[in-house]
């Protein structure tokens, strides 16, 4: 098998650098159609770099393993796809109670009647449906795998999810996407996002490399907490105790998964069956 060497030093400079370009024409546009397109066209951009990527490389490997990611279904272990929901679950219940210990309202276990956001009059549904499985499309279709291939996945957990965060920077002043909304409501709320994607990535590669890295997982997991996130009608100030929550959430992973987070035998191997 010929031997593929993934450089996540050239993806995330073009990824940064093309999405941060369209999302500043977004910040700058005055129409909402012309919003939603340039913010749509940022958000597919990690997808289409990694697309890209892969199918220039020459590497018959490579495209293989991510046709396999994408569509091999035989990868997923469905177990622990309903393990993730229910810990995130969990995690959802335990912030709320909490936050009713201290004051806060019963209601937050209700639905909410609505999504708290609209980006260019488009549908918060079809926003959170779209980034959940395009991000998943670039991030694990390359860009976990290109910093997993030199670290172990413990390490490339804390890698990708500061990476991760950063990305959603511009998203803070895009009108109305979710971050906008938080920025609105002060820096507290913008930090607390910022920091609870760290913990949360160590879930989304535990699913990942749990189901054999298959995108599809992933996607389904992704799709689950953006929903739990909008439709919960839980309070800004409960979203804070639940990042809490996550990081002992992702603890208690990380220690019953020591063999997963901390081995190096895939490190220069991932393309190997």
């Amino acid at each position: 098998m010929e031997r593929y060497t993934y450089r996540p030093f050239r993806f995330y400079i073009t990824v940064f650098s093309v999405t941060w370009f369209f999302w500043l024409i977004a910040i700058l546009c005055k129409e909402n159609s012309t919003l939603f397109l340039f913010m749509f066209l940022g958000l597919i951009t990690p997808a289409v770099v990694a697309v890209i990527t892969v199918f220039t490389s020459k590497n018959m490997a490579l495209k293989q393993d991510f046709k396999r990611k994408i569509v091999g279904f035989y990868r997923i272990k469905p177990r622990y796809i309903i393990l993730a929901v229910g810990l995130f679950a969990i995690v959802v219940a335990a912030s709320i109670g909490t936050s009713i210990l201290f004051g806060g309202s019963v209601k937050q276990f209700s639905f909410t009647e609505d999504f708290s956001f609209s980006v260019g009059g488009t549908s918060a549904l079809l926003t959170i449906l779209l980034a959940s499985s395009i991000e998943e499309l670039g991030w694990r279709g390359y860009g976990e795998d290109a910093v997993g291939a030199y670290f172990s996945w413990f390490k490339e957990s804390i890698i990708f999810g500061v990476i991760w965060a950063c990305w959603h920077i511009p998203l803070f002043w895009v009108p109305g996407t979710y971050q906008y909304g938080l920025r609105e409501m002060g820096i507290i709320y913008v930090l607390n996002f910022l920091l609870s994607v760290i913990p949360l990535d160590f879930l989304q590669t535990w699913v990942y490399v749990k189901n054999n890295r298959s995108m599809l997982a992933t996607i389904i997991f992704h799709i689950f907490i953006n929903i739990m996130q909008e439709k919960i009608n839980m309070t800004p100030e409960t979203k804070c105790i639940e990042t809490l929550f996550v990081f002992i959430a992702a603890i208690i992973v990380v220690l019953t998964n020591k063999d997963l987070f901390f081995e190096t035998e895939h490190v220069g191997n991932l393309l190997k069956e």
